[in-house]
């Protein structure tokens, strides 16, 4: 119950501050894409303020551990036999 109400409260924030700009919602696809984005970038800032309070060394593979796959998501990883299953369907035309 606690989720809902945080997210309750997230959602009553960013609509006031859409109405303090002059945005209607829903918001413009570019200005909705631009606050997506904060949205991402502003969630990483936590544990690297937390990290840097603990005074843990900042691993430059954080970047790639933590950052890149909740920025960007995983991506699908292909195996062999699915590309061998492509190269056969090429070959027969299909």
């Amino acid at each position: 119950m606690k989720i809902y109400l945080m997210s309750l409260g997230a959602g009553l924030l960013v609509g006031v501050i859409y109405a303090l700009i002059n945005v209607r919602s829903p918001a413009p696809p570019v200005v909705a894409l631009v606050g997506l984005l904060g949205i991402l970038v502003g969630e990483q800032i936590p544990p690297l303020v937390k990290s840097l309070l603990a005074k843990e060394p900042a691993a430059l593979s954080w970047l790639q551990e933590q950052v890149g796959p909740h920025m960007f998501g995983h991506l699908p990883q292909g195996t062999a036999k699915a590309a061998a299953d492509t190269t056969a369907d090429t070959a027969k035309g299909t």
